[in-house]
């Protein structure tokens, strides 16, 4: 499967640097609704992470007839019954900022003592012939404060378990090989390479 074209459903330069760095090397060239004139929107109406990225990939597969992934990631608070989940990048408002909705969050769990949560991200990939779903989670607690400047979204908040340090605060590397969309993306390379062990 070398040079293998796919495109990737988003327009979220973060997203399209994380995944340019893993598919690079294996001979990947992706493209995404960036290299895209006048890119239009999927509304993400569905209420699961899985339908959220069937629906994004299925619709720009139908627009380009490449082989299509889309991804929806979510964190889901144990305290708060999962959410934020299919709302995280919306939880404070339509167009609410990475610290807006930050902050949302902090308050919401103002005073409570269980901070577990856990990142989730659901990977769709869609062809003429098949759909798959590649899923990946990263458990983990939500601190009191950011902390950090690398990463985006949650990251500054989210301590994985087992580490003393947020997403924020790890390096690139480390960061994909234990992230939710690490694991998603090894499992969709994975598949893509023809190992399906």
């Amino acid at each position: 499967m070398k040079n293998q074209h796919l495109f990737l459903a988003s327009g979220n330069p973060h997203k399209i640097e994380e995944l340019q760095q893993v598919l690079k090397p294996l001979g990947f060239t992706l493209t995404s609704t960036r290299d895209i004139r006048n890119a239009f929107e999927v509304e993400e109406d569905q209420d699961t992470l899985e339908g959220n990225a069937l629906k994004k990939a299925r619709s720009w597969f139908k627009e380009t007839g490449i082989l299509t992934m889309a991804d929806d990631t979510g964190l889901e608070v144990e305290a708060l019954d999962g959410e934020p989940g299919v709302y995280s990048a919306r939880y404070a408002g339509e167009n609410a900022t990475y610290e807006e909705n930050v902050e949302k969050l902090l308050r919401e769990l103002e005073g409570v003592k269980n901070r577990k949560a856990q990142f989730r991200t659901v990977i769709a990939l869609v062809s003429d012939a098949e759909e798959h779903l590649f899923e990946g989670s990263c458990s983990g607690e939500i601190i009191s404060e950011g902390r950090g400047e690398k990463g985006f979204g949650y990251d500054p908040v989210f301590k994985p378990s087992g580490y003393d340090k947020t997403f924020a605060e790890l390096d690139a590397d480390e960061k994909n090989r234990i992230s939710h969309r690490g694991k998603a993306v090894r499992k969709l390379i994975q598949f893509l390479s023809g190992h399906t062990d």
